[in-house]
């Protein structure tokens, strides 16, 4: 079996590489994707190396540990434009020689020729989009596969070497039911995966859920049948082997998902594509979603921007207090004080106090953690810290 280590270098900062594009939107989905734009797919794919040969000047050629190429549906696009950008990040940044390089896929964009492409040009780890096991649920989401499609595309990877396998399912769907549920989580426990990703469903309003919530046609699930789902699944996970090192994510032992795991401990990423994040020497800015506006941008040397800001230390102590109280290892009041330079305990006693009053966190030595309650109210725990 691979194995490597989920550890960072705290030295080496994450890559976001953002490809926007998808076969169709699913009914759910707030993120900046766009169908039927196949006619910017050739100048999106210049725009973005161009932009990460200016992003490599203007840092001076950064460590990169993760590469983490999202969507969208990068998977959709000719596997060359996938070699192509990442042959202008190798070329172009230090890029250290066991970073994990991620690539979304959904089911069905798969082949043999990607595959090996991808192989080819450094892709280490997959994201697959399951998502239910259910192809009346899947059609419902507006997803464009089904369950056989992506067992076969399961299958097609492992064939062809590839080990570190996330898949993303979702619950609290409307009108999913709790043994609908168990169904998903049963099979894809018997699938050789190293990560699963198990999100609860939010319908945001600009989405086709949202309008359909909006006009009276669309329930979300209870709030105690949401919760069920989610133990359930945490419990059976914990059989089958997965350690659950963040509110939704669960990895076999040394699989955990490195780049995502800087983004929970502050650590830098630079974001390339159209609405993609950034945040490198204290400052948080986005790219443009607008892919047009992204590409023109770029072609003149004039990023356009959604937002820019500078964070003050106020603002960056509670970034790291809500990020690190997402992952199950909590936060180590101690070293986070020294490496902020503020007294944590002074500054948040009352509020620590509370939270341990309700039951919402807990204390072991100076490292606190959200309780089983808290992971269930975890919002109730970070409000206290904006």
């Amino acid at each position: 079996m691979f194995k490597r280590l989920d550890v960072r270098s705290k030295n080496q900062i994450g890559l976001y590489i953002h490809i926007p594009f998808c076969k169709q939107k699913c009914y759910y989905c707030d993120f900046p994707s766009y169908p039927y734009m196949e006619e910017y797919w050739g100048a999106y794919t210049e725009a973005l190396v161009s932009e990460l040969v200016l992003k490599a000047e203007e840092y001076n050629g950064p460590d990169i540990g993760t590469i983490f190429i999202g969507g969208g549906t990068p998977s959709l696009i000719p596997s060359e434009y996938i070699s192509r950008i990442l042959e202008t990040v190798y070329k172009h940044y230090k890029v250290s020689r066991d970073c994990e390089a991620t690539i979304e896929s959904n089911p069905g964009t798969l082949t043999d020729e990607k595959l090996k492409q991808y192989k080819e040009s450094g892709i280490n780890r997959l994201s697959i989009g399951l998502q239910a096991c259910q192809d009346d649920i899947l059609e419902k989401l507006g997803r464009i596969h089904t369950f056989k499609d992506f067992t076969f595309t399961l299958n097609l990877a492992q064939k062809h070497g590839f080990v570190d396998i996330n898949a993303d399912i979702i619950f609290g769907i409307p009108n999913q039911t709790l043994a609908q549920w168990k169904d998903t989580v049963s099979k894809v426990i018997t699938f050789e995966l190293t990560h699963i990703s198990c999100y609860s469903m939010k319908i945001e309003e600009d989405t086709v859920f949202g309008r359909l919530k909006s006009a009276g046609q669309l329930e979300e699930i209870e709030d105690e049948l949401d919760r069920d789902m989610y133990h359930y699944a945490a419990d059976a996970f914990y059989k089958a082997g997965f350690y659950q090192y963040e509110i939704s994510n669960f990895s076999k032992p040394h699989f955990r998902c490195r780049h995502n795991m800087n983004y929970w401990e502050r650590g830098e990423y630079i974001g390339t594509g159209a609405g993609a994040h950034s945040f490198i020497r204290n400052r948080r800015f986005a790219n443009t979603a607008d892919v047009p506006e992204y590409i023109k941008g770029i072609r003149e040397k004039k990023p356009v921007l959604s937002e820019d800001n500078c964070l003050s230390v106020d603002d960056g102590i509670k970034e790291s207090m809500i990020l690190g109280l997402r992952l199950k290892e909590g936060i180590d009041l101690a070293k986070l004080s020294r490496e902020l330079g503020v007294d944590l305990e002074n500054k948040y006693h009352k509020k620590l106090n509370k939270l341990l009053s309700q039951n919402l966190v807990e204390r072991e030595g100076s490292v606190l953690r959200l309780t089983s309650k808290g992971m269930d109210l975890a919002n109730m725990v970070w409000i206290e810290f904006i």
